[in-house]
């Protein structure tokens, strides 16, 4: 059934946006749209074809026959359709559908109760994207960073037209997604613009890979990517029973939009490099309204740190700081030679305790780390308040190097800390192990987390145990070997490293 056409309410396009820009059209609050309204869902829907040869936008009316769908186009038009909050929440923001109109279209309702705008065009973008969108923004006030919801063919569209424009995103919510090469050799540009992603996919959907292959990217790109697996499911049934979670997900996202800019902390330099930092520890657990098992990681479900990495005049290599949420009093931190990653339990929990985790510069052409240049990182940090005693911390062999930094600086450190350590220092003029006693004079605590199959576990902390003066702790977890190397219970080891670091603070 072909849209009636209502031909007094005709808005003409020029190009992209050329109209729309000479009537002095701008940014303003959302404006009424133009065409005979009929109800989506309970709410005002507007309908219009767009010809995809001079970008006419004309006004038609949806048929009783189409419902809340929508009738494919006659060839050579788009089908453009926006249906409106009863109230717009500030900032007009709106979702954004490439592909599959009212296909379970809870996550929009929600959103729309919400005070979100949804939007929908046929099918695949190209310069008529591009006058729907100015349309929607300057012509009638919307948000200039609209969310996508994208499924199968829609996530593709999704991802073309975002890579596109990564400064016109706010936040991307895949279902099953399609992928082009083209988009997947862009994501960098998504994650330095900060665009938040959200996957839901089915275990045996045929297309998981795209999935996969977007999260390693983006994860080294610095970018923040959630992800729920459906434990069962294949390509279909797409999106949740329950729409909270994509509605939350989205709502959370525009709102964090203006404190992007803003959250940089003072102690950084005025150049730096900021990135996203989280655990991807999966979660499984039932999902009543689902009726199924899902697995689920990531930022949105686990929250997420700051990771800023800098230079520093006199220094070689560079140095990356990890933020807390909330700084704890005193602002203590974690100094180590080793770099974090997604699996380092106890540097998560540390950050959640408030604790800053400093990576120290390591250069390229040295065999370990330089301490004149730690020390000019240290004077640095705690020139701008960090504390005057951090905890120096390392797994396996990079324990060794921030022994022999914490024994040339006995007054600096709070406690030290090993994984399955190894006291080796390819810098030091005398190795750790024979040279403990200034940590001994000095009283500076040692925690050592080990597997009792580490095969180091012998000739390295048993021998400390037996050299050392002063205080140690041994957490021994039986049956695990070298690796993994974080300890079982990871929130009891950062519990007892806090409680180190508060009981010399007190002192």
């Amino acid at each position: 059934m072909i849209p009636q056409v209502n031909k007094g309410k005709m808005l003409m396009i020029a190009g992209i946006a050329g109209l729309l820009l000479s009537m002095g059209i701008h940014q303003v609050a959302a404006q009424a749209f133009d065409g005979e309204k009929t109800s989506w869902h309970g709410f005002d829907r507007y309908d219009y074809l767009m010809d995809e040869q001079t970008y006419q936008l004309t006004p038609v009316q949806a048929t009783q026959q189409e419902g809340n769908g929508a009738a494919g186009p006659a060839k050579g038009t788009r089908r453009c359709i926006v249906v409106v909050p009863k109230q717009a929440a500030p900032g007009n923001p709106w979702t954004w559908r490439g592909c599959y109109w009212d296909h379970q279209p809870q996550a929009e309702i929600e959103l729309l109760k919400r005070g979100f705008h949804v939007a929908y065009i046929t099918t695949d973008p190209d310069e008529t994207w591009e006058v729907w969108y100015h349309f929607l923004t300057k012509g009638h006030g919307l948000s200039t960073k609209p969310a996508f919801i994208g499924m199968s063919r829609g996530g593709a569209n999704a991802y073309t037209w975002a890579t596109g424009h990564p400064d016109k995103v706010s936040a991307i919510c895949a279902d099953n997604p399609g992928l082009s090469q083209t988009s997947l050799m862009k994501m960098d540009l998504l994650a330095q613009n900060n665009i938040p992603l959200l996957h839901i996919c089915g275990s045996i959907d045929p297309i998981l890979h795209n999935t996969y292959a977007i999260q390693s990217l983006y994860h080294a790109n610095g970018g923040r990517m959630s992800v729920l697996i459906k434990d069962g499911p294949a390509h279909h049934p797409h999106s949740l029973k329950n729409p909270d979670v994509i509605a939350g997900f989205i709502e959370k996202s525009f709102a964090e939009i203006s404190d992007n800019k803003d959250s940089a902390p003072s102690f950084l330099p005025e150049r730096y490099r900021g990135a996203a930092f989280y655990s991807t520890k999966p979660v499984y657990e039932y999902a009543p309204g689902e009726n199924l098992w899902i697995t689920k990681w990531g930022p949105y479900f686990t929250g997420s740190f700051h990771k800023y990495t800098f230079s520093l005049t006199g220094v070689e290599g560079s140095v990356s700081v990890f933020v807390p949420q909330q700084a704890a009093p005193g602002t203590p931190w974690v100094y180590r030679c080793d770099q974090l990653d997604r699996n380092s339990a106890v540097d998560m929990e540390l950050l959640a305790g408030g604790f800053h985790i400093v990576v120290g510069p390591v250069p390229y052409n040295a065999d370990g780390l330089i301490p004149d240049h730690w020390n000019i990182v240290y004077n640095y940090l705690t020139g701008k308040g960090f504390s005057g005693k951090p905890v120096v911390a390392g797994k396996g062999a990079a324990t060794g190097e921030v022994y022999a930094w914490a024994i040339d600086n006995p007054d600096k450190v709070a406690c030290i800390y090993g994984e399955n350590p190894i006291l080796r220092s390819s810098l030091a003029k005398v190795q750790p192990m024979d040279n403990l006693e200034a940590l001994s004079k000095a009283g500076i605590p040692i925690i050592h987390a080990c597997g009792s199959l580490d095969p180091n576990l012998k000739s390295q902390t048993n021998e400390v145990k037996k050299r050392f003066k002063g205080k140690m702790t041994i957490i021994l977890d039986q049956g695990r070997g070298h690796y993994p190397m974080e300890p079982n219970e990871p929130a009891k080891v950062a519990d007892l490293i806090e409680k180190t670091v508060n009981t010399g603070v007190k002192k």
